[in-house]
This record gives C-alpha cells, structure tokens and sequence, in this order.
C-alpha cells in the first residue's frame, strides 16, 4: 500500500526469502503506486525485491502504463475473470525451486464489487481440473480479491482438496482464520496490506475521517507513510500431495508486529 507498503517488501523480503528458505513469493500490487493500482517502475522493485509473482486486482489499469508493461512481463497477472479483451493473463505456471511447478490465479470477487465481473468459481473450478496438484504442478495459488468474507471463505471451501492455498486480498485488514480445511487447502480470509496500520486500510486519516463525518470531500486520498508491517501468510506444501501441511499469518514490523502475542 504506497511508499511504505513497497518499502517494507523492498527491504524485508530479501532476507526473509534467505532466513525462511522460501521456494515461491506472490506479492499483491494492487495498490502499490499512491494506492490506485501498479507503475511498472514500482512493478521492478517489488520483483527485484524477490517476488516471483505479482498480482493486480480491480485496480488492475488504474495507471496507464501497466496497459503495455503487463504483456512485457510475465510475472504479473491480472484477475482471470477479468475483461476477455484486457492485456495481460489471470493465470500462470511458474518453475519454483528444484524444478516444482506452482500455479497462480488470480479472481476478483462479484459482492459489493462496483461493476460485475464473470464468475470467479467456474474460472477457478475450470483451471484446478485442468491442473492438478500432485500431478501437473505441485502447489496451487488461488487469490480471491474481493470485499465479501463470505465470499472468500466460499471460495476456500470450493477449492478444498484442489488448490494449495486460497488466500483473500482487497479489504486491506488481516484476519486472524489461517487453517487448513478439510481437504488440505489452506485458508486465509485477507492477508492483510503492507503498509502503515497508522491509518484508515492505508490513507491517512483526516480525509477518510472528514468524509465518513461530514459527508463531504476536503481533498485527495493520501497513502499513509508512518512505519509499515509487512503482512501475508506462510504456507508449507507436500510436493506429491500438493496439499498444505503447515499455515501461519505474517506479521514483520509496525504497529501489528507491536501488539500480536
């Protein structure tokens, strides 16, 4: 989330990939760039930091470059529910470590969303069919971008036993539910934002407050720029199985690293 999200990846992903031995990072930048969507100069640094992947969101085009930048560049990935005649792909098979295939999709949900997108399930239930973990790729990555929590959670529970790990984006506030279902997908309703927590979901505050106040504008939404935590979620994957065997949330610095137990 704006300066202070990109700086908390740019300069504590290097040595958590090393002190972790992290074999594949997916980097959400849908509001790296003044919170409204990614430039491809702040598209290098997040990959430059260690990203593998980076997904977008509704935000996707917000700035004009990613338009060109995102058919340059195969690391990034658009929603896969997305406009059939946006640029760029919603999903992508990445070569991990010792030579491991992971998948990575990305859906945008439809519930409180501002325009309706297709539907993210039989997107998603068409491309797991296609590619099975344990057979052709080792690890499956769903992110569900979306504002309902219910919505998220379905989306989990319709990729049990299917995907890797299911893992929501969107609302900015990390939930505190990282499990693993039944079928062996791991779980997280919102990874939460890197950014400052200092903040309403990463603007500073007197704009947002006027507004939920007043009911009037005083101004532009600025991203906030006070220490940032670094938010996500760690998942450990059984190559034969593709299944999660270990799930836990990230909290690296800032106020949430202050106050988790």
């Amino acid at each position: 989330m704006g300066r202070a999200g990109r700086a908390a990846v740019a300069e504590r992903l290097p040595s958590l990939r090393t002190a972790w031995g992290l074999d594949f990072v997916v980097v959400n930048g849908e509001n790296a760039s003044q919170g409204a969507g990614l430039t491809a100069e702040h598209a290098r640094i997040l990959l430059q930091a260690g990203a593998d992947c980076v997904t977008l969101g509704d935000h996707a085009f917000d700035q004009k470059d990613m338009l060109q930048f995102i058919e340059q560049e195969p690391r990034i990935l658009r929603p896969i529910n997305f406009s059939k005649v946006a640029p760029g792909r919603g999903v992508k098979i990445f070569e991990a470590t010792q030579g491991r295939k992971v998948l990575v999709a990305q859906a945008l949900g439809q519930v409180f969303m501002k325009r309706p997108f297709d539907d993210p399930f039989s997107a998603v239930e068409t491309l797991l069919k296609t590619h099975r973990i344990g057979g052709a790729v080792q690890a499956a990555i769903i992110e569900i971008h979306a504002e309902a929590t219910s919505e998220k959670m379905a989306m989990g529970h319709w990729c049990d036993g299917q995907a890797s790990l299911v893992v929501g984006t969107h609302t900015h506030v990390p939930t505190g539910d990282a499990q693993i279902l039944p079928g062996g997908t791991a779980y997280l309703t919102d990874a939460g934002m890197c950014g400052d927590y200092n903040s309403v979901i990463g603007m500073e505050k007197l704009e947002p407050l006027r507004r939920f106040i007043t009911g009037m504008a005083g101004g532009r939404f600025t991203p906030a720029e006070g220490p940032a935590t670094l938010s996500g979620v760690y998942v450990e994957t059984d190559d034969r199985t593709g299944k999660a065997t270990r799930v836990r949330m990230i909290r690296e610095g800032g106020l949430l690293q202050q106050a988790a137990p």
